[in-house]
């Protein structure tokens, strides 16, 4: 394991994987440091995504839909540009609270053991109170390093990473042999998990923020943890070595109750549902492989994995 010194905007490239969502884009562009190397990789928007990126001189390549991978393109664009000694990732729905973010994101690679950082998220303007307590949950203010000897405590949380705002080390991502080909999401814990084993730490920036949160309706949050059940069941080895999650459940139930309290007692009966939703979702998508072709497809947010 070898690092040296602080780690400048000058050493890092930024990633953006966009598909048909130009209006984020720009957006996002427009919160970047003017300084920041910016590298975009899209699924050939039907959006004018291809046009802008060109009239802005931003460096980018089109790909097919569908040759995109949460893991695979992540990859990609470390095969297609080497040569940095960071690679931060956003996607095209979030943005910087300030260009700031981005220096303060890498300062916590000054550590040396650090080999993958986390920002912290804040919801977007219009994010209800489910979406806007998960982040408050999720992402505290307070910064924290972590390693192997947290998994007593943490389990599953000592891997805890998002592919919304994030930055991995080239040199501990390559030891942890880089994004997995074809994963259905959370290619970010599974590369966090694969360098916790290799010995590296990994932060969370709690001083590093970006906006990022997502209005999901019951039936959304349902496959969304039918996929994330789809990921542990295929990743056996992730729960195997750092343990569940810990009771993290119902400490977010209760957690959101308490902020919704009285005064948006009206969001209970979504809330609740909610979180059934995750439940029944998550444990049907560790059975996944049971479940008929078309099935998994229908119950999938994320389709595109079950025709690769």
């Amino acid at each position: 394991m070898t690092a040296q010194g602080p780690v400048g905007i000058d050493r890092a490239l930024i990633v953006v994987p966009s598909y048909n969502g130009l209006g984020d884009l720009k957006r996002l562009v427009a919160s970047l440091p003017a300084d920041a190397n910016l590298y975009v990789i899209d699924s050939s928007s039907s959006d004018g995504t291809a046009d802008y990126l060109a009239a802005q001189g931003i460096d980018h390549r089109i790909i097919p839909q569908r040759e995109f991978n949460h893991g695979g393109t992540r990859q990609r664009a470390i095969e297609e540009r080497p040569g940095y000694e960071v690679y931060i990732y956003l996607t095209q729905d979030a943005y910087l609270e300030s260009p700031a973010a981005i220096e303060r994101l890498l300062a916590h690679f000054d550590d040396p053991r650090v080999g993958a950082v986390c920002g912290r998220q804040l919801p977007h303007r219009d994010a209800n109170p489910l979406a806007t307590h998960a982040r408050h949950f999720n992402y505290p203010a307070q910064s924290q390093t972590k390693g192997l000897e947290d998994v007593p405590q943490l389990g599953l949380k000592t891997a805890f990473m998002s592919n919304s705002f994030s930055a991995y080390r080239a040199g501990a991502l390559s030891q942890a042999g880089g994004f997995p080909s074809n994963v259905i999401l959370a290619e970010d814990m599974y590369v966090a998990a694969r360098m916790l084993q290799q010995g590296w730490k990994i932060a969370y920036a709690g001083d590093a923020c970006c906006h990022h949160s997502h209005n999901y309706t019951a039936w959304e949050e349902f496959k969304r943890y039918f996929d994330i059940g789809v990921f542990h069941a295929s990743e056996p080895w992730i729960q195997r070595d750092l343990g569940g999650a810990g009771g993290e459940g119902l400490r977010f139930v209760r957690s959101e109750l308490r902020y919704l309290g009285i005064a948006r007692a009206a969001w209970w009966p979504a809330a609740l549902t909610a979180t059934a939703m995750k439940l029944a979702g998550y444990k049907l998508g560790k059975q996944h492989a049971r479940l008929p072709a078309r099935l998994r497809s229908t119950l999938s947010m994320h389709k595109g994995y079950w025709t690769c």
